[in-house]
C-alpha cells in the first residue's frame, strides 16, 4: 500500500480539522464574513464556506491511500449514523461517515417494501435536535421518512463519503488509534462508530430442498409489492412484522397467500383506544411492573384482535414486554393481517419440512404447490465479518455482549449507535450518549495542545 508520510498526513488532518471547525463556528454566527477571509480556501470565495465533506475530493482522495482524520469515523449512513454525526457535529466534534452503498439509508431506499411506514407514531422516530413535519401522518410512509432522513442530512451539513466497503477494522495499540480499510482507502481515526445497524444482511435459512424449488423465490430485501402476484399461489416464510405486512400487501393484490408461522408469537394491536400500543406500554413502564403490563396488553389483545390460537397463532407462556426483554425478540404489530387471517384470505400454515420442486411439504405431512416463495426470514448484523479482534461483538449475533443500558459503549475509543433493539427510538439515545462522551474526550485533548501551544 502506498502510504502518505506521517508529517503529511498530519497536515491534512489538520487541514480537515481547520476547516470543520471554521464551518461550526460560521454556522453559530461567531465568525464574520470579515475574519472569514483571514483563512485560506483553495477555489472558493471568502465568507462562503463548505463543509469539510465537500473539500474531501480536493483534500484526500486524489493523493491518498492512507488517511488520517482528527475525529470520529461513523460507518454507516443510515438513521444510526446520521443521528450520531449530528450529534457530533452540536458538539463541535468532526466525524466523517463511509458508506459502502452510493446513497444515504440504503436499506430504505433500496431493501424495502413500497407498502412500508413507520410501526411507531413519528414522535418516537424523530432523530436528534430536528422534528418530522407537522403535515407528516402520525405514521409516515416509506418514502416520506426517506425525505425526512435527506433533509436531515441537508440541515446538519451531513455528507458521507459513498462506495467505501469497510472490509476490516481493527484497534492499532502501537498507534493508539483505530485503522480500517475499505476497497479504496485506509483510514486512521481515534474514535470509530458502528452504526451499520441490527439488519445489515439478510438471513437465509437452512430448510432442506430450498435449493430444489423451481418457482421464483426472493427475500423481503427484494419485494416491492404484490401487483405482479396477483393471482399465484404464495408462500411467505416467517411471521414477524415483515412477515405479516408482505402477506397482507399480497393479499390485497389478489394473491393466494399461506403464512408459514413455525412458531409461538405474540400479536398485538398498533393502537390501543386510539393510543400507540408502544406509547401506552412506556407509560405503564413507569408505575407498574412488567409483567402487570404484559398482562394489561393481552387483554386489550384478546379484546381487539380475538384469540390469535383460534387462527393457528399460539402465544408464547412469557408476555410480549418481558419476552423482548430476554430474547429481543419484538411483537408484531398488526395492521390488518389478522382479520385477513380470520377471514381466510391468508391461510396460516405450520413449519415447513422441505421443499419439492413445485411448492413445500410441511410438518403435519400436507403437500401444496406454490408458484412463488417470498422469504420474510429478517436481517442480522454483519459486524462481525469486518471488526477483527474486537470483545465488544459477539462473535455470532453480531450484537454488543455488555449488558442493555452500556451497549453504546466498547473500548478504545469503540462506540455503537442502533443495537439496542428499540428501533430508531433506541438509536437516537443512543447518538446522544456516544457524542457526549467523545465530546469530553476531544475537548480534553484540545486543551491539551492549546496548553503545548502556549509553553
Amino acid at each position: 500500500v502506498n502510504c502518505l508520510n506521517i508529517e503529511k498526513m498530519e497536515w491534512y488532518g489538520k487541514e480537515y480539522q481547520r476547516k470543520q471547525s471554521l464551518q461550526i463556528l460560521a454556522e453559530k454566527k461567531e465568525l464574520t464574513k470579515t475574519s472569514a477571509r483571514k483563512f485560506n480556501f483553495p477555489n472558493q470565495q471568502p465568507g462562503i464556506f463548505r463543509s469539510a465533506h465537500e473539500m474531501w475530493p480536493e483534500m484526500m482522495v486524489s493523493e491518498l491511500k492512507r488517511v488520517r482524520t482528527p475525529g470520529t469515523i461513523i460507518i454507516g449512513a443510515g438513521p444510526s449514523g446520521l443521528a450520531a454525526a449530528a450529534c457530533l457535529k452540536r458538539k463541535g466534534v468532526p466525524s466523517l461517515i463511509l458508506e459502502k452503498e452510493n446513497c444515504l439509508a440504503p436499506l430504505w431506499k433500496l431493501k424495502t417494501y413500497d407498502h412500508l411506514s413507520l410501526h411507531l407514531p413519528k414522535k418516537y422516530c424523530e432523530l436528534p435536535y430536528m422534528t418530522f413535519p407537522p403535515e407528516f401522518p402520525r405514521y409516515p410512509t416509506k418514502q416520506q421518512f426517506i425525505n425526512y432522513l435527506e433533509a436531515y442530512a441537508e440541515h446538519f451539513s451531513i455528507q458521507p463519503i459513498f462506495k467505501q466497503d469497510v472490509q476490516r477494522a481493527w484497534f492499532d495499540a502501537n498507534m493508539n488509534f483505530w485503522r480500517l480499510k475499505t476497497n479504496e482507502t485506509e483510514f486512521v481515526c481515534r474514535w470509530l462508530i458502528v452504526a451499520t445497524g441490527e439488519n445489515a444482511e439478510p438471513v437465509l435459512p437452512e430448510i432442506t430442498g430450498i435449493s430444489d424449488f423451481g418457482g421464483k423465490m426472493l427475500h423481503t430485501r427484494s419485494y416491492k409489492n404484490g401487483t405482479d402476484f396477483k393471482g399465484s399461489k404464495v408462500l411467505v416464510v416467517g411471521c414477524g412484522n415483515s412477515g405479516m405486512e408482505t402477506s397482507l400487501d399480497l393479499s390485497n393484490n389478489g394473491a393466494q397467500v399461506s403464512l408459514v408461522v413455525r412458531d409461538k408469537l405474540h400479536v398485538l394491536p398498533r393502537e390501543i383506544l386510539g393510543r400507540s400500543t408502544f406509547a401506552v406500554s412506556l407509560w405503564l413502564l413507569k408505575w407498574f411492573p412488567v409483567k402487570l403490563v404484559d398482562r394489561f396488553l393481552l387483554l386489550c389483545s384478546w379484546l381487539i384482535l380475538g384469540d390469535t390460537h383460534q387462527v393457528g397463532i399460539s402465544r408464547p407462556p412469557v408476555g410480549p414486554l418481558e419476552l423482548k426483554n430476554i430474547t429481543g425478540k419484538t411483537p408484531v404489530l398488526d395492521v390488518g393481517a389478522i382479520n385477513k387471517i380470520k377471514s381466510g384470505e391468508i391461510k396460516v400454515v405450520p413449519g415447513i419440512q422441505r421443499f419439492t420442486n413445485k411448492g413445500a411439504e410441511f410438518v403435519n405431512g400436507k403437500v401444496e404447490e406454490f408458484e412463488s416463495v417470498i422469504l420474510a426470514t429478517g436481517y442480522t448484523s454483519n459486524v462481525p465479518s469486518w471488526l477483527k479482534d474486537c470483545e465488544f461483538f459477539d462473535k455470532q449475533r453480531g450484537y454488543p455482549k455488555i449488558p442493555f443500558s452500556n451497549k453504546w459503549k466498547g473500548k478504545n475509543g469503540l462506540y455503537s449507535v442502533g443495537f439496542t433493539g428499540q428501533g430508531l427510538f433506541g438509536a437516537s439515545i443512543d447518538a446522544k450518549r456516544v457524542a457526549e462522551a467523545i465530546w469530553r474526550q476531544w475537548s480534553s485533548q484540545m486543551k491539551h495542545l492549546q496548553l503545548g501551544k502556549q509553553v
